[in-house]
């Protein structure tokens, strides 16, 4: 709710400057950054419900702040407050402990398709909200969503579910060093990381170039935003079935990341009023299309047995991008204006694009966790290694389970059901 408000309602503020503005968008993802992994491994130790419960509090405590504050200074207060509820990776894992893996895909689609449509309904009341209350209503409201966040999770989420948490949701601080090294996930990585820096630099600009550059102010903004983000949704949606069905995922991919790259070096020299609405469209349209990739490219490229960690490494890299995105953005602007803070993006996404060329698409693997029995690891290796379509197995000292990694449209199921039955 504070990205299409936050550069219109601030510029009456005492401190007021394009590079405090940046700092402001981009202290709440550099607090989020710096605690994604501690507040993972602290959940592992403790249990998700806690840590949750906390991060909440804390957003909930920063929200209140940023409402009361009448200068810059005190705004990134408490939006770095906001971000030290760093709880993505935990309500992942959470979300791992809580499902069948069967049921996993469909748990995980059905998160990402709420936030999704949060990020829309946000986006249209922002503009809402400060019309009629200023910025403060936002925070406000995102306070009074905190302790509704606190209530769904200690009265609604089982109490059970720590005792039975999922190792492939855990984070595992000796994991990094290999999963940063790795190509797919670094590449994944880079992508989320500029992604979430083009997304929040924009910010800097766009709000400010509707109301001047197309005296669109105040609710209007709303029905725009809508136009933008929905038209987006529908181009994005069909393009994804297509490349899915078709096999062309990766070239989809690279195709969005050079679009992106294109229309920003097109609003840096060219704006009005058809041109601007269309690239903003292409934009979001690109945009939605990649948000919802790179993370289920992700969960297919994990190691088996590591996906806690790569998702705690991956939301570390798109809260950086959104800190540096706004501190870049805020600081173009400064320098340059708008059309330097677009050639700033522009370049950046033409990095990523180079970057991605190399990224492997990805294949139908799953994840399945056996029962070893009372086989002993090397005999059980050996059993399950020459199963046809078994990719990867990590097996645990101290524990009677296997996580096997499959290719789906080449595994030997009927080999592995023994182990499942038991």
């Amino acid at each position: 709710m504070v990205l299409p408000v936050l550069a219109l309602a601030t510029t009456d503020y005492p401190d007021f400057t394009p590079l405090m503005l940046g700092i402001t968008l981009g202290a709440y993802g550099l607090t989020q950054a710096i605690l994604q992994i501690p507040l993972g491994l602290l959940s592992d130790r403790i249990g998700r419900q806690p840590v949750i419960i906390a991060g909440l509090l804390m957003f909930t405590v920063g929200s209140i702040v940023a409402a009361l504050a009448d200068t810059m200074t005190g705004l990134v207060i408490g939006r770095a407050l906001q971000g030290t509820g760093a709880i993505a990776s935990t309500l992942m894992a959470l979300v791992a402990d809580l499902t069948a893996e069967q049921n996993r895909s469909k748990a995980m689609a059905a998160i990402g398709g709420s936030i999704g449509f949060s990020f829309m309904l946000a986006m249209m009341l922002g503009p809402l909200l400060t019309t009629n209350f200023g910025l403060p209503g936002v925070f406000w409201l995102t306070a009074a969503l905190g302790v509704i966040g606190i209530w769904i999770t200690y009265f609604w989420v089982p109490k059970a579910a720590s005792m039975r948490r999922n190792r492939e949701a855990m984070t595992d601080a000796q994991q990094i060093r290999g999963l940063l090294s790795e190509s797919n996930l670094m590449r994944l990585n880079v992508g989320i990381f500029a992604l979430h820096f083009a997304l929040m630099a924009a910010f800097v600009a766009v709000p400010s170039m509707l109301s001047e550059e197309l005296d669109i102010n105040g609710s209007n903004l709303s029905w725009v935003y809508l136009g933008l983000l929905g038209g987006g949704f529908f181009v994005m949606l069909p393009v994804m079935i297509m490349a899915e069905k078709f096999g062309y995922q990766k070239l989809v991919f690279v195709a969005a990341v050079a679009l992106m790259a294109l229309t920003t070096a097109v609003l840096s020299s060219q704006r009005g009023p058809l041109l601007t609405p269309l690239m903003l469209l292409v934009f979001f349209a690109a945009f939605n299309l990649l948000e919802a990739t790179l993370p289920s490219w992700l969960s297919k490229m994990c190691p088996v047995g590591n996906r806690g960690t790569a998702m705690g490494i991956y939301s570390t890299s798109q809260f950086f991008g959104a800190f540096a995105g706004g501190l870049a953005g805020g600081w173009s602007m400064h320098e340059f204006g708008v059309d330097g803070l677009f050639v700033t993006i522009s370049l950046v996404l033409l990095a990523w694009a180079f970057v991605s060329v190399g990224l492997r698409a990805p294949r139908p693997l799953q994840t399945l966790v056996l029962s070893v029995g009372n086989l002993q690891h090397q005999d059980f290796l050996k059993i399950v290694s020459n199963i046809s379509g078994v990719e990867d197995i990590l097996l645990v000292k101290g524990e009677h389970l296997a996580y096997v990694q499959i290719d789906r449209l080449q595994v030997d199921m009927p080999s592995l059901q023994p182990y499942l039955n038991r």
